[in-house]
């Protein structure tokens, strides 16, 4: 449990909170090695199998790839579930006397080199469903690697160059969370799209699932992927040093919080701001407890909250996972008020027309823009049997830039992070609770 302060003032004198009326964005391209994108997100839990299938149907990602016994993996169960340029990993052990069994070494079969079954086994067994890696493509994962631990980041995989294709490694980011740097030695440009190998990850063979069933619900890529910690400070310098990344926005208690509870935020993002990696902290001393210290107390520490899921058309995404909420998708979080979308006209009107108002409301899609664009989100429920990891939808509009090629594309971050919402969620998740609290206190009172 994290030191107890005011909520506001910061608990390491390398960070200091202005909060986001006083905020100056500026992008000072301090990045300490080149980062291109988010490459994917590994979950590691119990039963690969039935995780990857539940994610696929409710999120419309396809499996496209595996890692497993019918590969020649002994080790652990890996599917990839895949929409645009979102990659989701799913990762279960086998039994190591699977291997034994052959004369094998259980990691000589392995696809990932970092993987342990007793780490793998732990850590299900104290987060629940969780994020173990936020993997980032870099220029050179080697390099990234040592000039990370060089200022002062915690190794915990060393560089492995695999089938002389690409190069992996890995150092801690918070809890039990590790940052991947994933680097191949041909331009991703020239890859063969069809083979995984080559795209994804050397020894991965591709399914038949895409022909046979195709998924598509318009989701496109990972947007941010927010942390939750005990203290902001000493995790935002740290991640900062050995990242070089900048930061994006923040957020205070008393900016995006309720009467009854809140939270401290910092955005961290790269050069090009295609990887935002926001962090958040539980403040004290409101008439509830934080919302991110019942996160810290069911995932037993810092983790991943949530991800941030970028839509090309949040209407057919939310209406085809509405479909699903009930018969194994996802459920999401009561919607505002009607006093919410009544007053969403005036703020939005120029931008999104009546019938799509009328549309946000029918799906519970809350808008929120900044100087530079426009933001539609929504959340889900926890996706597992803790209050814990979370998914967020989003659509941003506006913000359309030329890279150096001329081609088109969205600034990071464009419309915000829903700063004008947050209260609402605030809200909404208080509520959630409340009815969680209920039936606990009735449960107590029957026994």
């Amino acid at each position: 449990m994290g030191k107890q302060n005011d909520g506001i003032t910061p608990v390491s004198d390398e960070f200091k909170l202005v909060g986001f009326s006083n905020f100056v964005r500026s992008n000072p391209r301090s990045d300490r090695f080149p980062v291109r994108r988010f490459h994917h997100v590994e979950f590691w839990c119990t039963d690969a199998t039935n995780a990857s299938r539940r994610f696929s149907w409710g999120l419309g990602m396809p499996i496209v790839a595996k890692s497993d016994l019918s590969t020649g993996n002994a080790t652990h169960a890996s599917y990839l579930c895949r929409s645009g340029d979102l990659c989701f990993l799913f990762t279960a052990p086998y039994s190591p006397s699977i291997a034994a069994s052959e004369g094998l070494n259980p990691s000589s079969t392995a696809s990932l080199p970092s993987f342990s079954y007793s780490a793998c086994v732990a850590f299900a067994v104290k987060h629940g469903l969780a994020v173990r890696a936020i993997a980032i493509e870099v220029e050179d994962a080697d390099a990234a690697f040592h000039i990370s631990v060089a200022q002062g980041a915690r190794p915990v995989s060393s560089p492995v160059v695999l089938d002389g294709t690409a190069t992996i490694a890995e150092v801690h980011l918070y809890g039990d969370v590790v940052l991947r740097y994933v680097s191949y030695k041909t331009p991703t440009s020239d890859h063969d799209n069809s083979s995984p190998d080559s795209w994804f990850l050397p020894r991965f063979k591709p399914t038949d699932e895409v022909s046979s069933f195709p998924l598509d619900f318009g989701i496109r890529r990972l947007d941010h992927a927010p942390g939750n910690v005990p203290e902001l400070g000493p995790a935002v310098s740290y991640v900062k040093r050995f990242t070089g990344f900048h930061e994006l926005a923040e957020f205070t208690k008393d900016e995006v919080g309720t009467d009854e509870s809140g939270l401290n935020s910092v955005m961290l993002a790269n050069n090009n701001e295609m990887v935002i990696l926001p962090m958040s902290e539980p403040v004290f001393g409101t008439k509830r407890r934080s919302q991110i210290q019942t996160f810290l107390d069911h995932n037993e520490g810092p983790g991943v909250q949530h991800l941030a899921l970028m839509s090309e058309d949040i209407f057919r995404t939310l209406r085809e996972m509405r479909k699903r909420s009930t018969v194994g998708g996802f459920e999401f979080m009561p919607p505002p008020p009607p006093t919410y979308y009544r007053n969403l006209k005036g703020r939005v009107g120029d931008v999104l027309t009546d019938e799509q108002i009328e549309e946000c409301e029918e799906l519970g899609i809350m808008v929120d823009r900044d100087d530079e664009g426009t933001l539609l989100q929504i959340f889900t429920k926890p996706v597992g049997d803790r209050p814990t990891l979370f998914l967020e939808i989003i659509q941003r509009l506006g913000c359309m830039l030329k890279d150096d090629h001329r081609k088109l594309y969205q600034k990071g971050g464009c419309g915000g992070f829903g700063k004008g919402n947050l209260s609402e969620l605030f809200k909404s998740v208080e509520e959630y609770e409340k009815t969680l609290e209920g039936r606990r206190v009735a449960g107590l009172a029957s026994a």
